[in-house]
């Protein structure tokens, strides 16, 4: 039997893996058995043994994989915004928590050499900062321009370099904004680009901070977990040590956004919603990467969305109907 570990599985992109696996097994292995672990639950929670535990809190890493999980996904971690208000909860957070995940892992390696866990770890675009090219390549540097990217890129680094000591096998995937994300907003500085879409899409107004000619690249929550689960089942000898990857998604500006709305819902959907210029969020999004060509995913099977329109389509099937 498999024993899969998500860090962070209170959370949407969690949930929404943890939903798949019970729902079609790991890559058709339906030989699983899943522990949830995060702060708090959804009361419809996915199916999952759930541990309560705060990442940032001594001992808590080494408590979660103390029965020694064959496939752990780290997705824990507090978003941008807050991440970028809050410094110390940031790093708290957002990075300690991969050290003391890997030293944890390190000492059961350590007692049995043969214990070598594949670990998923949700890494951002976050990781790259300003100037652009018109497209970031795979041999783009990584110089992140806020706390939330430069965090990210820290665990990056400590997962290949114990991924290269040999006792984790570990792969970072750097995940494109994730829209539309369902539920109620979050404080993701990113939080408006779902929201210009799920709001209306409800018969409620949104708020759009930027101008409609911000562009960004996006990916929709179920190519999320398909990203997650097909990098769990990768040969990372394909990866010749880079064990950081772009992942693949569609590169559109807020105009696009709201004209996919348009078809989509109509007129209506689009009056609701409301141009409010917030400096700060501005000031944030500016130093986003904005477009990407991810060769090197493609090529080893990951998959997104073609367009806006498919993005919004998923979330109409997935949470409205």
């Amino acid at each position: 039997m498999t024993k899969i570990l998500i860090l962070g599985g209170g959370g949407m992109i969690g949930q929404k893996l943890a939903a798949e696996l019970a729902a079609n097994g790991l890559n058709g292995d339906r030989n699983i058995a899943v522990t949830l672990h995060d702060i708090a639950f959804p009361s419809n929670s996915a199916p999952g043994d759930q541990v309560a535990g705060d990442v940032s809190v001594a001992g808590t890493m080494k408590a979660a994989v103390a029965n020694k999980p064959d496939l752990i996904f780290h997705l824990a971690s507090v978003v941008s915004g807050e991440a970028e208000e809050d410094y110390s909860k940031g790093w708290a957070v957002n990075m300690h928590p991969m050290w003391e995940l890997m030293e944890a892992l390190r000492a059961l390696h350590k007692a049995d050499v043969q214990y070598r866990p594949k670990v998923v770890f949700s890494s951002s675009i976050a990781v790259f900062g300003a100037p652009y090219p018109d497209a970031i390549g795979d041999e783009f540097l990584s110089a992140p321009l806020s706390s939330y990217g430069a965090q990210k890129a820290v665990c990056e680094l400590m997962l290949s370099d114990a991924s290269r000591k040999g006792f984790v096998d570990g792969i970072s995937i750097r995940l494109p904004t994730i829209c539309v994300r369902p539920g109620l907003p979050n404080k993701a500085a990113s939080g408006f680009f779902s929201g210009i879409i799920r709001e209306p899409l409800n018969g409620k107004k949104a708020v759009l901070p930027v101008e409609d000619t911000v562009r960004h690249w996006h990916a929709s929550p179920r190519s999320a977990v398909g990203f997650l689960t097909h990098a769990a089942a990768l040969d990372t000898n394909l990866l010749n040590g880079r064990r950081a990857l772009n992942m693949p998604g569609f590169s559109c500006t807020v105009a696009e956004q709201i004209e996919a709305l348009r078809n989509a819902a109509g007129e209506d959907a689009v009056r609701l919603i409301r141009r409010e210029p917030d400096e700060n969020i501005i000031a944030i999004v500016k130093n986003w990467p904005r477009n990407f060509e991810t060769a090197r995913a493609l090529k080893l099977g990951f998959k997104a969305e073609a367009n806006f329109d498919e993005i919004i389509q998923v979330y109409v099937e997935d949470e409205l109907s």
